[in-house]
């Protein structure tokens, strides 16, 4: 198969006012190659240099830590003091010596998300009280203070990320880490102004956009990647899922990369996760009904897909039909990095 076969596949899109050569995102996934204390190494650098070779139009780095407290994932890169600029600075530099790829760096709080591949001696914090049932340690809800803090931080690593030549931000607002435990209702029960209502529980995101915003050129984009759905009783609902999505459009966020569930799967689910293992093509493409419903609301803005996605004619079938905007890959990137330009 040619290119000419996926002409929409290969045609250019845009995030914001970053046009990016082709359609495929390789979605950001944790690779474990930064030192223990979050430096860049040459072995994270080669890493993205394979991928910007592959063909790839937008690369999203693995999530960066914007906060000591929130780096609980090992060998995770940080991004949260100047420190760690020099290294960062030489990895974006790299990819940019591939013509035309661009790169994006996600930026993240780990919170309650902290895992078997953790650091044991984090201290896992959330918007309220609860258990980390992997770790059997409690989760302490943070002060109002210590959220506004937290948001400082996010801006911060953002722009952070902008001095260093990533040419956009993605927040991450998904999977069981902090952000996305704001959103749901079911790790959110707070009283103050970051809790509650829809508005409230979604006011943190609300808050590192704008500030960023504020900081950061109007031509520079900031997108997310958002939890649409919780799979759990008194989760969050895929219908409120859509209006939080709505409420992060209307302020402008620039494009969503929809996402679900969580990773901290000892919580009782109400149905099952959709599976990462694919056994059959009725399990490929798990998350195109969210992206659909997610689509109308979108303001002419990107909706990026991502979920099980593994057959190339299935994909420009996507795109071409407007269902749409962005393919996102993570797995079939690390098999075969060259993918795109196989």
């Amino acid at each position: 198969m040619d290119e000419m076969g996926l002409k929409h596949l290969f045609s250019p899109g845009k995030i914001g006012n970053v046009e990016i050569k082709n359609r495929f995102i390789r979605s950001a996934t944790w690779v474990a190659k930064a030192t223990i204390d979050g430096y860049v190494t040459e072995d994270l650098i080669e890493c993205y240099n394979q991928l910007a070779e592959g063909g790839i139009g937008l690369i999203i780095s693995g999530y960066i830590a914007v906060d000591p407290s929130g780096a609980a994932t090992r060998r995770m890169a940080c991004l949260y003091d100047d420190s760690y600029i020099s290294g960062q600075k030489k990895l974006v530099k790299t990819v940019h010596e591939h013509p035309d790829v661009k790169i994006a760096a996600q930026i993240a709080h780990t919170g309650n998300g902290v895992f078997i591949f953790g650091n044991q001696e984090f201290e896992p914090v959330g918007p309220s009280p609860m258990m980390n049932l992997v770790l059997n340690k409690p989760c302490r809800e943070l002060t109002t203070e210590e959220v506004r803090r937290i948001i400082k931080n996010f801006v911060d690593t953002g722009c952070r990320a902008y001095d260093c030549g990533y040419d956009m931000v993605q927040i991450h607002g998904a999977h069981g880490y902090l952000l996305s435990d704001f959103v749901s209702p079911f790790t959110n029960k707070r009283t103050d102004e970051y809790g509650g209502t829809i508005q409230k529980r979604t006011k943190i995101l609300i808050d590192i956009y704008n500030q960023l915003r504020d900081e950061l050129s109007k031509n520079f984009p900031i997108f997310i990647k958002l939890n649409t759905q919780d799979y759990l009783q008194e989760g969050l609902t895929l219908e409120e899922g859509k209006e939080v999505a709505k409420i992060l459009i209307d302020i402008g966020y620039d494009a969503i990369e929809p996402s679900s569930g969580r990773y901290n799967l000892k919580f009782g689910s109400k149905k099952t996760y959709p599976s990462v293992i694919l056994k059959s093509k009725d399990d490929e493409n798990y998350f195109l009904p969210n992206v659909k419903i997610l689509k109308p609301i979108m303001k002419s803005r990107p909706i990026i897909f991502q979920g099980g996605i593994r057959n190339p004619l299935t994909a420009e079938k996507f795109i071409q039909e407007n269902s749409v905007d962005f393919i996102a890959m993570s797995r079939p990137l690390i098999y075969e990095p060259d993918l795109p330009n196989r």
